[in-house]
């Protein structure tokens, strides 16, 4: 088989089929051949990205060449192949009717060797053009899969701000590190550890997977970056990697979504003798956002006082509360319904801190 190409030449005259074989195959092509356009459609369709340059003939019985070339071009599988019309027919009204259709070019016979060869040249050199920025395009589209293919796995173990982060092409200087006001969200069980000492494995697992899924989607909701679940304990923060304005009130509701869905889930647990309790602290401040880890094993984590203070509150809040920072409740008045549990003296902080529980959203 030839390096060069591959050609079709479609006439009815076998003479005239044979001399352009002949000099066809002098310029190193393989040849096929049809007797009119009909056969000449079959033998494309039966050899689909093989066929570099078709030669044409015009008048031809069952499928003229006008009739041929309408059908290439309006295949997708064939438009992109280059038609020189070879034919008998001078009239300038012909000629003007196949370009208009689509054909490379168009010559007479007889046919000059020279003049020939130069026009196989330049139709293999643009076949081959064809081909390159289809392969290059198929290789963008499958990069464009891998890519997409990536997120969505990613997306499985990160939240789905921090997986588009990765991927993205601003995504390495945020990873590197940044500082920004966030909310914080630090959420757990009241209970739970007196349940984990006596429950079962399997049971344990699957009350952490109905209380995890129902989190997960109330963070997927609000727009939340989950930073980890650890256990029972579940840290979220707001405003990074994508701002968000509202940080803080998307933070409270995502709470208070989180307090009444688990109400239910608390009911059908209550049945099966399970006593657990739902408790948030919220808090907003400055912190330090990025990759934290080590070679092979990084998360995206936010590190500063807001989230100390977040976790501490969430540590003092008893079943069914969610305590706010100062800033945060100074942040969302007018938007909750609140009330002071006064000063509490958090670990790890000097000064006692003045919480409220948010009571309802108004």
């Amino acid at each position: 088989m030839s390096d060069i190409g591959k050609a079709l030449v479609v006439d009815d005259s076998s003479v005239n089929r044979q001399l352009l074989v002949r000099r066809l195959e002098k310029l190193g092509l393989d040849v096929l051949q049809a007797e009119n356009g009909a056969e000449g459609l079959a033998v494309l369709a039966a050899n689909p990205g093989v066929i570099d340059v078709v030669l044409l003939d015009v008048v031809m019985p069952e499928l003229d060449g006008y009739q041929t070339l309408a059908a290439m071009k309006a295949n997708d599988s064939m438009r992109h192949i280059p038609v020189l019309v070879v034919s008998s027919v001078e009239e300038l009204d012909s000629v003007v009717r196949c370009i208009e259709l689509g054909a490379t070019d168009y010559l007479t016979k007889p046919i000059n060797p020279s003049i020939l060869a130069a026009r196989i040249d330049a139709s293999l050199a643009a076949k081959r053009l064809h081909d390159l920025e289809q392969e290059s395009l198929e290789r963008q589209r499958a990069l464009n899969r891998t890519i997409q293919r990536q997120k969505e796995e990613l997306s499985r173990f990160l939240s789905p701000q921090v997986a588009a982060l990765v991927s993205s092409p601003e995504g390495e200087q945020l990873l590197a590190g940044h500082r920004r006001e966030i909310t914080v969200a630090f959420c757990d069980l009241r209970g739970f550890t007196a349940f984990a000492e006596q429950a079962e494995p399997e049971i344990l697992i699957g009350v952490l997977a109905e209380y995890h899924r129902m989190m997960g989607g109330a963070i997927t909701e609000h727009g939340g970056t989950l930073e980890h679940f650890a256990g029972d304990g579940v840290m979220v923060f707001f405003n990074d990697p994508v701002a968000q304005d509202d940080h803080v009130e998307r933070a409270v509701r995502m709470a208070v979504t989180m307090r009444t869905r688990f109400a239910e889930l608390a009911s059908v647990w209550h049945h099966r003798g399970y006593e657990l309790g739902f408790g948030v602290g919220i808090a907003v401040g400055f912190a330090t956002l990025g990759r934290i880890g080590y070679d092979g094993r990084h998360d995206y984590g936010a590190i500063g006082n807001v989230t100390i203070l977040a976790s501490r509150l969430s540590s003092q809040a008893q079943a069914g509360q969610i305590l706010l920072s100062p800033r945060a409740q100074l942040m969302i008045e007018g938007l909750v319904e609140s009330e002071s549990v006064g000063e509490l003296t958090l670990k790890g902080l000097r000064q006692p801190v003045l919480a409220s529980n948010v009571v309802a959203l108004r």
